[in-house]
């Protein structure tokens, strides 16, 4: 028996939380929504305000409850802390140095403004004028975990968007403390009681900035003699522990100075970018990362009080969409100030406008010091929490706008199709990208003509510089497909990327001609049963014909005879098509056609 107790209800919650993990969040991605959706969720249906609420009602039910938030906000704070150290690790000091101009100067603007108007509303809505300013401090912040971790799942870090995001969020960081301690200054003014000096403000930020100056100078000289004398016994253990050495050293750091621990993860990270280890230590730390950070977003679910909803739905649904508006648009206007293209600024906005975890702090330690009424701190805390919840639908309608807004190219006369194409037999290719050229580049060694198609006007050009027969426009339309020669044409092959747009082609020149050889590119089995019912003639799978070439290889390199691999690999193939083809019961299944090898000349024939 261990001689210290066992805290079982800590151990119980963790197992209720991966439990929960385990089963919604692959399904959410089968449905391809967000896991932050689903960690959301997981909080709001097992915390103590759905589930929880009904305890007493139903025995039993405290087995799947979270009961305590508290006890899993601790390790909750740890998700957020290992999101920083990576996102430090894929940035630098050099790097970080080109965006200063974004993150203190767009930053402090963008804050300002919205903490100004929001403060504004609520004290037009009837708030006190203390309350008003403690509400626009709290909803002007964002969340950088739930943004950063959206960006990141899209591979939108590194984009313009990412970038200017990533600035604003880094200055609200940088000034939860100054705003903390303005609520606490308000708060005691309230209160009659004396308010600390701006000498003791003044002491804490030089505190502060010796703690990070601290922490950049010590981790410059230590991390790499550190990191050499580890990487010398070849443990991957022991670098787990120097990295976590230097993650929670420079936390603490950061703490212990007043500032937050995320601030101490992003200075470790950004340290150890600068590191030939940076590689290394992102696989190693990449799962505790991405399983804490979902424990913190379970824990932002668990503060979303179902019941106050349902009292006031419309009161919630009006200052959620309120906030989205007024800081969005904002946000918006100061991006443009800052000379950020429109798309990027509108992407930007969408992502800013909900709160975020410091609007949930902000509002706590103003209720814990006696500001706000319990309605008010309950309202509030809702709107930051369901607006959170937004971020990844934000992210997809910045995403949709953005492409709208996307500047439209100028397009060269000369690479439009000319009216005297002609009507010669030859074969048509629907997009002119890698898989293009070498299909055009086989063509034109058998002596066989072609005309490709292309909907990107760069593409076009380098080809139309090259002499070949290439032209932009959308071959997706009946009227540009007869116009390219489809009713004499030999044959139409579909290489495009995109999986909708091969199936409108395929479709499109079935219909507009019954006897038209069609072969398509597929991505996978499924993609190549789809294109079949589209009306393919054959559809190859890339999945399926990289595991056959691959098979190929390896049996010629082990010492398999030529001949017998190569028609082994074409009645594999003759089979995987004949399965792809049942996927799409309504195509009429068509004998494949086969080579007999030649072994001993070498050749094949029909």
């Amino acid at each position: 028996m261990s001689p210290h107790p066992i805290d079982f209800g800590f151990v119980q919650e963790i197992l209720i939380v991966l439990g929960a993990v385990t089963i919604v969040i692959p399904l959410f991605h089968r449905l391809r929504l967000s896991p932050v959706l689903g960690f959301l969720l997981i909080g709001m249906v097992l915390g103590p305000t759905l589930l929880g609420a009904l305890l007493r009602a139903i025995p039993g039910l405290d087995w799947i409850v979270i009961a305590d938030r508290e006890r899993i906000g601790v390790v909750a704070e740890f998700g957020v802390i290992f999101l920083m150290f990576m996102i430090g690790l894929e940035l630098s000091f050099e790097r970080l140095s080109t965006m200063r101009r974004l993150v203190f100067g767009l930053g402090p603007l963008q804050l300002l403004l919205c903490a100004a108007a929001i403060a504004a509303a609520a004290g037009f809505l009837g708030q006190p004028r203390l309350d008003a300013i403690v509400i626009g401090l709290a909803l002007a912040m964002s969340s950088t975990a739930v943004i950063l971790q959206v960006l990141s799942d899209e591979k939108r870090m590194n984009s313009s968007v990412g970038r200017t995001s990533f600035s604003i969020l880094l200055f609200q960081d940088i000034a939860v403390v100054p705003v903390l301690f303005a609520v606490s200054v308000m708060a005691r003014a309230e209160a009659g009681q004396a308010t600390p000096s701006l000498a003791s403000f003044a002491l804490s930020l030089a505190q502060a900035t010796i703690a990070v100056g601290l922490v950049i100078v010590v981790g410059r000289i230590a991390l790499r003699p550190l990191f050499r004398s580890v990487a010398r016994t070849n443990s991957q253990e022991l670098i787990m522990a120097a990295s976590l050495l230097v993650l929670f050293g420079a936390a603490a750091a950061t703490a212990s100075a007043g500032l937050s621990m995320a601030m101490g993860g992003l200075l470790a990270g950004l340290l150890l970018a600068e590191t030939e280890y940076r590689r290394q230590i992102e696989v190693l730390i990449e799962p505790f990362k991405g399983l804490l950070l979902g424990v913190f977003l379970i824990s932002m679910g668990m503060t979303i009080d179902l019941r106050a909803i349902v009292a006031a739905p419309l009161l919630v649904a009006g200052l959620c969409c309120a906030l989205i508006v007024v800081k969005g648009g904002l946000t918006w206007a100061a991006a443009r100030l800052f000379g950020v293209p429109a798309r990027t600024a509108t992407q930007t906005a969408l992502l800013i406008a909900p709160a975020g975890e410091f609007s949930l702090i902000v509002l706590s330690a103003a209720a814990a010091l006696g500001v706000f009424s319990r309605q008010a701190v309950e309202i509030a805390l809702i709107v930051a929490a369901l607006t959170m919840a937004l971020i990844p639908f934000m992210s997809m309608l910045g995403r949709e706008l953005g492409q709208r807004l996307a500047p439209r190219p100028e397009i060269d006369p000369e690479l439009h199709l000319p009216a005297d194409v002609g009507e010669s037999p030859r074969v048509i290719i629907a997009g002119f990208g890698r898989v293009g050229r070498v299909v055009a580049d086989m063509l034109r060694r058998h002596g066989k003509d072609f005309i490709a198609v292309d909907v990107d006007p760069d593409v076009v050009a380098k080809a139309r510089k090259e002499g070949l027969n290439v032209y932009y426009g959308d071959i997706t339309r009946p009227d540009f497909l007869h116009r390219c020669g489809i009713d004499a044409a030999l044959a139409l092959v579909v290489t495009m990327d995109s999986a909708a747009s091969s199936e409108l082609v395929v479709e499109t020149a079935r219909k507009e001609r019954r006897d038209l050889c069609i072969v398509a590119r597929a991505r996978d089995a499924r993609h190549a049963a789809r294109l079949y019912a589209k009306g393919a003639s054959d559809a190859v799978p890339e999945t399926v014909e990289s595991s056959l070439l691959l098979s190929e290889s390896l049996l010629v390199d082990i010492g398999v005879p030529m001949g017998p691999v190569i028609a082994s690999i074409h009645d594999r193939r003759a089979e995987f098509r004949a399965e792809i083809q049942k996927l799409a019961p309504d195509v009429q299944v068509r004998p494949a056609r086969r080579r007999v090898l030649l072994r001993d000349q070498g050749k094949t024939k029909p």
